[in-house]
Parts: C-alpha cells; structure tokens; sequence
C-alpha cells in the first residue's frame, strides 16, 4: 500500500519564500514519519510553470519564460536540497510527460459532458490567474491580495461544467475527514451553498500554456493545468503515460497539504475534476494557516520578509525545523517571533534535550568504564521512566499522522523533562558520593540514558539531523528503515560503549534581527 502526500506546486512567479518552506518542511516530517512507521511513500512536490503571469514577468525581464521558469524552478531545487527535504518526485509542468497527461484527462472530461464553450466576462487579477466577483460597474477595482487594479475581460473560453457535481460535492464536504482541520470545512461548505458555477479552463491570447486539443488558440488554464501535476508526478515512473496506471502507482493521494488561500481549488474543483474524469478522489485536503512576523503580515513593501536562507545559514535547518513545527498548531496562522524562536530553542533543545544527554553520558562514563550502565534487567516494569515514555511514544505515533506535529513535539519535550526531572530526583552524584549504591546508581542513569535514546528516536522525523547526532552520541544506528523495533523500552545495550559527550545542539544566539 502506498502513501503518497504532496505539497502545492508552487507558482513560479518568484523563488521560495517562508510559507512555502513552511508548508514543504511539515510534508517533510510527516513522510519521514510514515517511512519510519513502515509505509512505502511517495512524496510530491514541484512546481506550477504556466498563466499569463509567467509570460508577463518573463517579458518584463526581457527573457523568455522557460529561461524565468528554468531560473526560479532550480531556486526551488536548491532550496529542497539544502534543507534536506526528502521528496521522491519533483514535477514540473513543462515536463513533456504533463501535456499528453492533460490532454488525456480533458477529454475524459469532454467525453462526459462536462465541457462546455461561452463567453467569460468579468474583473480578472492576473496575479491570482483568477476572476473576481466585483460587479461589472465597479470602477479600478483591486485584488485584495495582491493590491493591483483588475483587468476587465470579455472572451470565449471553455468551461468545466461544475455546476453537474453540486449534490456530489456537498455530499464530500460533509465527510467529516476530507477537509482538515475542522475550521477549513465550514468555509468551503458555504462557498458551495451558494450555488456552484461552471468556470472557465481555457484562455485565448495567452502563448504560455498547454494547448487545448481540438480548440485552437486555446490553451489550459493555469489550473486546470497545474492540478493534473500531481498525477504526472506519479505517473513519472517510467512507464506509460495512462490514467488507467494510477492506482498502481500510489493515486489517491492521502494527504494533499495547501495554504488556505487554495483551499477552494482542492477541495471543490479538483474533486470534481476527477468524477467527471473517473478517478478516485485524495483521501485528505489539508490547508493549512499563513505566518505573519512580530504580528505583521510579512511584505516587500513593509520590509518584514523573512527569508529562508537566511533562517538556514544563520541558524540551520534544527533550529527553524523545531520553531515551527514545535511552536505553531500546523492548520492555524502562527507568527514568527525573534526572541521567542531563540528561547524555545535554546531552551528545548539545548537545555533540555542537549544538557540531559550531556550530563547523563558524561557521568555514565565516568563511573561505569566509559559505557552505558550493567542492569540485571533493561526492561523493567517498575522503572519510574518506563511508563513516561510509554506515553510519548504512543502519543507522537497518534499525533503525526494527523499532522498534529505541535502535539508530537511536546510530547517528546514532555519525555525530556521528566527524565530531567528523575535525574534531579535521584541525585546519582550525591550516592556515588556517599558509596555502597553503585547498582541503583547504575539504574537511575540507565533510565534516563534509555530516556534520551527514545527522545532521539522520537525526533527523527521533526529534526533528523539533531536526531542522528542525539543516536551518535549514544553510540546508537540511525539508519534504520523504521522504527518499530527501536521505540521499545530497553533497547539500549547495558554495557555499551559511549564516545566523549559532545555538545547535541548549540546555543542560538542572534544579536540582530533576521
């Protein structure tokens, strides 16, 4: 069985900024969780290449635009693989695999009747590639969005006949697990009470697009187009360019994860898209919120971006991993605070996390050959620790795959502090001191020990660098394919050499603002 779980495909009208890392980091740790649970994963992502806004700020650079789509394309690439994300398929629109994949979809469309021709009249922002509600008689009106005055259009173009599927869709949205989380449902359902109307796929006068069998001068539009992306993704195997394939190849999706602002798209038109074509629907739409800086929505003309190679060089890619899967309720908006990100790292990581290995190691060594603890027995019931990441471990498991990674990371937290809390406790320095308790000292230290090497687990798929250093310094393999058999208490071999403590995780420290 297959789980596939994409990203948007994102618009490459400019190179990656927060939100998308944001957006492309979460998918990040919830394939790296399902791979460690055992799953066969296909994880998607790419971008969108196509819409009149391509050709314009292409010709505004006085460049073609597959040289602007090449150029932002391989920002996106070089971005992934700084950041270590572990995607399987990156697609791009332009690929020469995604016309005869679209080709073949609308005319399963046009064979069921749900395509139409008429005449598209409204305001038009060519930023969103969408058309407005404002009346007719409205004058200069502007995209709330992007703060540009809207274009008047009046063309022929081709129509998807959504308004077939209004029974179908309300029949969707009122599954209580396609929309997540909860608080998305309830907008799209009232989109949809409104009464769904026929859009338009197609577009005259615009160069840069697929083109539209057996309608000439049309091509697709932008996302009708860039939809379809996540079927060439998978069926980008090789093998031949057929709908009949996708099952076999990992469709449907379980998880499609998207910023709220498309939300609409993936939930309402894609669905009905792909009744009208015969195929399955994803399983899960999951939109998530938008990050604002200090209480500000991030903006050029404000000066408040926050840049992700910036984040990256300056306080790599742990730090940043953890801020924001750790601190923000991944469905809700979040805000990105300076000193808040710096406490919560220094204070989680460093101190909590970094200082309890640390110091456990550290006397572990010294009183014990410079090896983990000899214990009658490693899987003790009784251990005070046993029950504490029992429960973490059984609360990260039911946490990630609702993307729930807020939930996840305090738990594993959670694991740290009560083993600090019991190393405290114990005071193994003050037994040692007094002599004759070398057995439970040999327990006490063993508990945490075993308690650091669970967190170390825990957090692979949230932060797998501070993970595999965490495992190295226990002298522990990170390299498994899952983790089944690791996050079992008393996996930790008694007697097991430990190499010098290193530091796990540094002190962030920024005197100047990101």
């Amino acid at each position: 069985m297959i789980y596939t779980l994409t990203t948007p495909l994102y618009y490459v009208n400019d190179k990656p900024h927060l939100g998308s890392t944001y957006t492309t980091i979460a998918c990040d740790a919830l394939a790296r969780f399902q791979r460690l649970e055992g799953h066969e994963v296909v994880f998607v992502t790419g971008v969108d290449e196509h819409g009149q806004k391509i050709e314009r700020t292409a010709a505004a650079q006085g460049i073609s635009p597959i040289d602007h789509c090449n150029r932002v394309t391989a920002s996106y690439e070089k971005a992934w693989n700084e950041w270590e994300i572990s995607h399987d398929r990156f697609v791009r629109t332009t690929s020469p695999r995604h016309l005869p994949l679209v080709q073949q979809f609308f005319q399963r469309c046009e064979e069921a009747g749900d395509i139409r021709s008429g005449r598209q009249t409204g305001w038009y922002c060519v930023g969103c590639e969408e058309f407005k509600d404002d009346p007719a008689e409205a004058v200069n009106p502007t995209c709330s969005i992007h703060q540009k005055t809207l274009e008047w259009r009046d063309e022929e173009n081709l129509f998807f006949c959504l308004s077939h599927y209004q029974e179908k869709i309300e029949t969707l949205l009122n599954q209580s697990d396609f929309i997540a989380p909860a608080s998305r449902r309830k907008e799209i359902q009232n989109f949809v009470a409104g009464g769904l109307r026929d859009f338009s796929i197609s577009r005259v006068n615009v160069d840069w697009g697929l083109p539209v069998p057996g309608h000439q001068g049309h091509t697709f539009y932008v996302w009708f187009d860039a939809l379809l992306g996540y079927l060439t993704a998978l069926l980008d195997d090789g093998g031949s360019i057929d709908l009949e394939r996708l099952k076999a190849v990992g469709w449907p999706a379980d998880h499609h994860v998207i910023g709220k602002d498309i939300l609409r798209f993936h939930a309402v038109y894609w669905p009905a898209m792909l009744m009208s074509a015969g195929l399955p629907l994803p399983k899960k739409v999951f939109g998530h919120g938008f990050l604002t800086r200090e209480g500000q929505k991030m903006g050029k003309s404000i000066g408040n971006v926050l840049d992700p190679n910036v984040l990256l060089n300056r306080c790599g890619k742990d730090a940043v991993r953890w801020y924001l899967l750790r601190d923000i309720q991944f469905g809700d908006d979040g805000d990105f605070q300076q000193q808040r990100f710096v406490d919560l790292v220094n204070n989680d990581l460093a101190n909590t996390i970094g200082n309890l290995l640390n110091r456990t190691s550290s006397m572990s060594r010294k009183w014990f050959n410079e090896s983990t603890p000899i214990v009658e027995s490693k899987d003790s019931d009784s251990h005070a620790l046993r029950q504490a990441a029992e429960t973490a471990i059984a609360s990260v498991r039911e946490a990630m795959p609702l993307m729930a990674f807020q939930k996840a990371a305090e738990a594993i937290l959670q694991l740290a502090i009560q083993a600090n809390g019991y190393l405290n406790d114990q005071a193994p320095w003050s037994k040692m001191k007094k002599g004759g308790q070398d057995a439970q000292v040999a327990v006490d230290l063993y508990g945490v020990l075993e308690s650091a090497r669970l967190v170390g687990w825990l957090l692979q798929p949230l932060v797998p660098d501070l993970s595999e250093r965490i495992l190295s310094q226990l002298n522990q393999p990170s390299n498994t394919a899952h983790w089944s058999g690791q996050l079992v208490w008393g996996g930790l071999e008694s007697g097991h050499p430990l190499p010098p403590p290193q530091p796990v995780m540094l002190r962030l420290e920024l005197e100047e603002a990101l």
